[in-house]
């Protein structure tokens, strides 16, 4: 048996390091998210060198409750996750599973076992990522099936807990009232993450990044035209984050695009491929203080004291 452990040397072969830079290229800000992501990593290094050493190890839990609003990076956070506790030999595959409600829960009496079973089956070896995990919970319904969906999974998250690992995600103050709901959830979820927001530079930096990865910048009048829409994308319900950027910057690319099919007559450099120009932001319909992508035949949401 060995007498010490190159704690550094364990940590390059695992290709953990990987993982994170991984992490800080794909996700602008979210540090809080981050520092704990390794602290988790840190943890299973030492508990491995522990086992190597032959000393008292208990194994760690690594249920995990992801709570914050849409488009904060919870999915990203997840897939990585699992490709850690792959490289540490937590997980045998290091895949994800993205369930719902609907995936877990049935519809009549006896639908609800199979089909939460199947789902938990599919993830063994990995994650299985539940999105608004508080749907499976109806207290208002004394004969919905979510109940039955919950304590199925309560039973594998403890007998099968070293073969896959599950993780609640969605709105902070549901996520609190669903783990009211049942004594054995809160008991089972070792590590609680919170996913901030981010804050308008951010999103900025988020929607400059994408467009790099296009190919496409904006010109600086547009570079101000966004700043100023993003400002106001803010302040309007349904607002998702770094989604709603990339959603954003998809409806510019359809606006640029058919402002350069307008002029058939004339050559295209590349500066006019790749430019993204501040009429091409003035369009959106959020400087009419409106959602984009919202339903015509829905009543129109407008800013207070917006135009």
């Amino acid at each position: 048996m060995p007498s010490s452990v190159d704690l550094a040397a364990a940590y390059a072969e695992s290709g953990v390091a990987e993982v994170l830079d991984q992490l800080d290229q794909e996700l602008i800000g979210l540090l809080p998210v981050k520092t704990r992501i390794r602290e988790i990593a840190a943890l299973l290094l030492v508990d491995r060198a522990r086992q190597q050493l032959d000393l008292q190890s208990t194994a760690p839990g690594l249920h995990m409750s992801f709570t914050g609003r849409p488009g904060t990076g919870k999915t990203t956070v997840a897939k990585r996750i699992s490709q850690i506790l792959y490289r540490l030999g937590y997980l045998r595959k290091g895949h994800v599973v993205t369930v719902t409600r609907d995936d877990l829960v049935g519809q009549y009496v006896g639908h609800t076992a199979p089909k939460t079973r199947e789902m938990i089956k599919r993830s063994l070896g990995g994650v299985l990522f539940i999105d608004e995990a508080y749907y499976l919970y109806k207290s208002d319904n004394e004969r919905d099936y979510g109940a039955e969906a919950i304590e199925i999974l309560l039973q594998d998250m403890e007998n099968q807990r070293s073969d896959f690992v599950v993780i609640f995600a969605g709105y902070k103050d549901r996520m609190a009232s669903f783990y009211q709901s049942n004594s054995g959830l809160s008991s089972r979820v070792a590590h609680h993450i919170d996913f901030p927001d981010y804050s308008e530079d951010e999103l900025m930096a988020i929607a400059l990044l994408l467009l790099t990865q296009q190919d496409y910048h904006f010109s600086e009048s547009a570079h101000d035209a966004f700043s100023l829409y993003i400002k106001r994308r803010c302040q309007l319900p349904h607002f998702a984050n770094a989604r709603s950027i990339r959603n954003a910057l998809d409806r510019l690319r359809l606006r640029q695009a058919n402002r350069l099919f307008s002029r058939l007559d004339q050559s295209l450099s590349r500066d006019d491929l790749t430019t993204i120009e501040a009429e091409d932001v003035f369009a959106s319909r959020v400087f009419q203080g409106e959602i984009e992508g919202r339903d015509p035949s829905q009543p129109l949401t407008k800013i207070s004291g917006s135009p």
